[in-house]
């Protein structure tokens, strides 16, 4: 199953830059780790914004509950994070059901 997922990350003014650096470091670690195994297909930094966007591929809702509660940077920041998720259908599926409704 795809999934789009778009962080928003935000950060009190108690904290420094510094510090959410340090947090975002170590999820930049587990991001790329994850898409090296397959799970994270890729993934984007927005500029000029607190903003990734990565594509994920995963096996039910649950492992991706799972996986986003498990993040180092919803475990240590997750109270200044939002995570819009959408799912996502290929391409290809979508345009060969698109034909075979022309058929019928």
């Amino acid at each position: 199953m795809l999934f789009l997922l778009d962080f928003h990350v935000e950060y009190p003014e108690t904290m420094s830059q510094k510090d959410l650096f340090a947090i975002w470091a170590r999820e930049a670690d587990a991001a790329l780790g994850a898409k090296q195994a397959g799970v994270v297909v890729d993934l984007w930094k927005c500029v000029g914004m607190r903003r990734i966007v990565a594509v994920v591929n995963v096996d039910s809702l649950d492992t991706l509950d799972q996986i986003l509660l498990d993040l180092p940077i919803m475990k240590e920041h997750g109270h200044h994070m939002h995570v819009d998720v959408t799912a996502l259908r290929r391409y290809e599926d979508f345009a060969a059901d698109v034909k075979q409704r022309l058929a019928e």
